[in-house]
């Protein structure tokens, strides 16, 4: 359950601002149907954060515990830098085409691409190297996706305007610094 709280919180303070919920706000804007976005997000973030969680999984195997505390501590540290940079949605991610794949389709390939390599995807691989709980990890994760990003599908840009993106950044970088933190100095 540990395993499932964490990832919750850690993927839904670290999307506020993060390109993929710019996304979300721009394709709710774009085609104003929000069940096929949401669902769209759901099945994409399903879909990367399994694959994250299995990348995460597999490097317990491969690394020593030791090594791997390390590498976490310092990937967590640098996790918390991270935050303090904020995303900008790239200009061709919505051009003003009509969708080829649907709205659903359209948004699931999206998110899909704009996930990888993201911050929520590397905090998923992260959180399961560091719990031996995968499933915990990506329902977790997936679920502080969608904390972030259907609201903002619904709700539009009231949402973000709720509170300023700048403290949420904080909060997460402390987050994920307290987390390295503690990787790194307290031995298993």
């Amino acid at each position: 359950m540990e395993a499932f709280l964490i990832s919750t919180g850690i993927v839904a303070l670290a999307e506020m601002g993060d390109k993929t919920q710019l996304l979300a706000l721009v394709l709710a804007a774009r085609f104003r149907k929000p069940w096929p976005i949401v669902a769209g997000i759901f099945v994409a973030t399903v879909a990367n954060h399994a694959m994250a969680g299995a990348l995460g999984a597999w490097l317990t195997t491969l690394i020593s515990p030791q090594t791997m505390r390390w590498i976490l501590g310092v990937s967590f540290l640098a996790m918390a830098g991270w935050m303090l940079i904020p995303d900008k949605l790239d200009d061709d991610a919505a051009d003003g085409r009509l969708p080829r794949f649907g709205v659903f389709g359209t948004t699931a390939m999206l998110f899909f691409l704009a996930e990888m390599g993201d911050k929520t995807q590397i905090a998923t691989v992260m959180l399961a190297a560091r719990y031996d709980a995968w499933f915990g990890v990506v329902a977790g994760t997936t679920l502080g996706m969608m904390l972030a990003n259907a609201p903002v599908v619904w709700l539009g840009a009231r949402v973000t305007r709720l509170v300023p993106l700048r403290v949420v950044h904080i909060v997460s970088a402390l987050i994920f610094a307290g987390l390295g933190l503690a990787a790194l100095l307290i031995k298993a």
